[in-house]
Parts: C-alpha cells; structure tokens; sequence
C-alpha cells in the first residue's frame, strides 16, 4: 500500500532499503574468538595489559584487545586522566566503559585536551550522574574538538530549542547526536520538514522527542514524510511528529511483528492504520506487552479486537497498575448491578486515574465498600480473573 522507511544507525549510513535482495548480501565476520587472541610480549605490552585489567576494570580478553590500540609506556597520563574522570564523578564502572570504548582516552591531555571540554559541558548543565553517561555512550564525544565541533554542534541545537535545560532533556533522548555533523544531516531534513507545512514549533517538538531520526538520510526521510502523508497524518498536527518518531524507531522486522501479533487477534489493514493514525506511540510497545494485553481484553475479559482499535490506548496502559484494578472494581460493580446505566468498559479504562476515582469509585464508598475493596486489593486476581 505504501512503504515504510525505518531506523537507520545514525551518520555511519547503516541504512534499510526494503527493496534489497538480501541472499546477495554477504557479511564479513572479523571479530576474533578469546583462543585466537595472542596474549601480547614484551614489558610494555604488559604493563598495558595490566594497567587496563587492574587500574581501569577490564577483562583480562578486553585488556588483551584494547592493549593492540594503546600502548603505555608509562602510567603518568593515564593516572591523571582517570583522576580527573573521577574528579567529575566517574565511578570505576564508568572508567572501564569509556577505556573499553576509547583505550586512547587514556593517552589524552587530561589539562589541554580534556578538562576544556568536561567544564565546557557542565557549564551548559550536563553534570552530575548525567555527565558520566553521556560521555560514555559514544566514544566521539571526547575524541571531538571543542572548538569546531562541540560548541557549534550545541549552539546549533540550541538555536531550535532555545535553553540549555530543553538541550540537556533532547540529549538525554539521544546523546549519539552530539558524535556527528548535524548541522550537515540536519539541515536538509529540517528544510524537508518546513516544505511540507511542518510548524516550526513542532520540528522543536521533534527535536526534543527523538532527535536522532533528524539524522536519517535525505532521500529516506523524505519517503518517512511521505508514507505519513499517505496514511492520512496532516503535516501541520502534532501526531504527524509523533508517527515519525515512531516509524523511525526500529526496523521492519520488529515493525512487521507488532503489526502480524495485532492482526492475529482480528485486525484488519484498515484496522491497524486506524488505530496507529488514532495513536501512534501504540507501535512503541514491544511485542510482549502487545500480546498480553490482547490476551487479557480480548480472550479473558472478553472485549472484541474492535473496542481495542477505537481505543489504542489501552495498549499503552500498564495491566498490574491500571487495567485490573479498575477491571476489579467494574466486575464488583456490575456483578451486584450497582449502575442503572450499561458501562461502557473502554471508556472507563481509558479514564485517567483522578477522573476515574472521582467519578466510579467514590460513590461507592458508603453503601457498598467492597468496590473500593476490589480496587485496591491484591493484584493476584491477574491469574483467577475469568471476565465478566
């Protein structure tokens, strides 16, 4: 009907076209296996070895590897730079993912080439617990330069949300982004955005939400844009940001699975593209929660696959904390006809908690406690509850 177009490793180009014919793809396996391993000779190479495995936490087959990509000669520099990563409050288990990432961190200028870079970053607001994860999750960070690729890359963000606080939360959605060119991988995309009718607020929106998807490549973007356009998401709503977000979180096989395990339980084509249009976060839950939800809506409380397309929703609610206790507690009412009027089971469900309390529960509280009994008791009745 359409095609989709979806994640991509960012910058490095590891795209998926659909239209490949895969048997013609051949991989190239290089990792060596533990035996394969040399263990390195000579003193040098032993003090590395050591130095990775005793000072930085390595195992003894990572100090070997990593021991082939840095050679100490001395501990003076990497003593002061495991001082000052600890000076900024990086714990051991931090130090040995960075090493085991970067052996040539150990190297660095811990005065000149390092510390510019940690003040720099906290001077924006990236500190405390934050600061050591996010320089561990890409080994790009500390190899870029401040000057021409640190401060340009954040003052580019910057530019689009406006305040360190809104950079500080769209990279704590993606801190890989702060690894590339954006300003080149964004840009083009930016302008896709805008020549659709995309709201300038909303491409901040995105930003915030899922800024790694603005680094897909031009040409699968554009086909990204155009897929949601074919499914009825108007370029100017918020939902439209939304769905790209989701359609560009993982890749066709997972997306293909959610879809086949929502339409085993009696959905059709039409039905699925109405409920991702209705909610499109929906394809954002994993294939377990999917199938465990159904199984309870449809199998054990006995809703049609229907009321779960009105409402996706559901789907998105947790079934310990939300669903049975609310599903307890409309059994109790219903069993005792304590409504005059037919509930309607989605409507409640899909209620927030406050309104839900207020409007179900409260005036039960007098005449008939066991209500709120059945809505606060043990969630054990996950297994004996049968439906209604």
């Amino acid at each position: 009907m359409f095609r989709f177009i979806f994640k991509t490793r960012l910058v490095q180009q590891r795209t998926i076209d659909f239209n490949i014919n895969y048997s013609n793809v051949r991989y190239l396996q290089t990792l060596q296996s533990v035996n394969s391993i040399a263990a390195p000779t000579g003193d040098q190479q032993s003090l590395t070895v050591s130095y990775l495995s005793n000072a930085c936490g390595l195992s003894l087959e990572k100090a070997i590897k990593a021991s082939k990509l840095v050679d100490i000669k001395n501990t003076q520099k990497p003593n002061s730079v495991r001082q000052l990563l600890r000076s900024h409050g990086f714990a051991t288990s931090h130090i040995t993912s960075l090493v085991s990432k970067n052996p040539s961190i150990l190297l660095a200028d811990a005065d000149k080439n390092l510390k510019p870079k940690m003040e720099y970053f906290e001077s924006v607001g990236i500190r405390g617990p934050f600061l050591p994860k996010f320089l561990c999750s890409d080994k790009r960070i500390l190899k870029s330069s401040l000057k021409n690729h640190i401060i340009p890359t954040f003052d580019f963000l910057r530019g689009f949300v406006e305040t360190n606080e809104n950079l500080i939360s769209a990279l704590k959605q993606s801190t890989r982004v702060i690894g590339n060119n954006v300003q080149k991988h964004m840009g083009p995309n930016l302008n896709t955005l805008r020549a659709h009718g995309v709201p300038e607020p909303h491409i901040v929106r995105l930003i915030m939400l899922k800024p790694q998807s603005l680094l897909l490549r031009a040409d699968m973007f554009e086909n990204v844009v155009n897929a949601l356009k074919e499914m009825g998401f108007e370029p100017t709503s918020m939902s439209f940001i939304i769905g790209f977000r989701s359609m560009t979180n993982f890749g066709k096989s997972k997306w293909e699975s959610k879809k086949e395990t929502l339409m085993s339980y009696g959905w059709s084509e039409s039905d699925f593209l109405l409920a991702f249009k209705r909610q499109p976060i929906l394809m954002l839950c994993s294939v377990k929660k999917i199938r465990v939800l159904m199984d309870f809506f449809v199998k054990k409380m006995g809703l049609k696959s229907s009321d779960i397309v009105r409402c996706p929703n559901l789907l998105m609610f947790s079934l310990e904390r939300r669903i049975i206790p609310r599903v307890s507690a409309l059994k109790v009412v219903m069993s005792k006809k304590l409504s005059k009027k037919d509930i309607d089971v989605v409507w409640y469900l899909n209620m927030s908690k406050k309104d839900f309390e207020k409007r179900f529960l409260t005036c039960y509280m007098d005449g008939n406690p066991e209500v709120m009994e059945a809505y606060k008791s043990s969630l054990d009745s996950r297994d004996s509850f049968i439906g209604f």
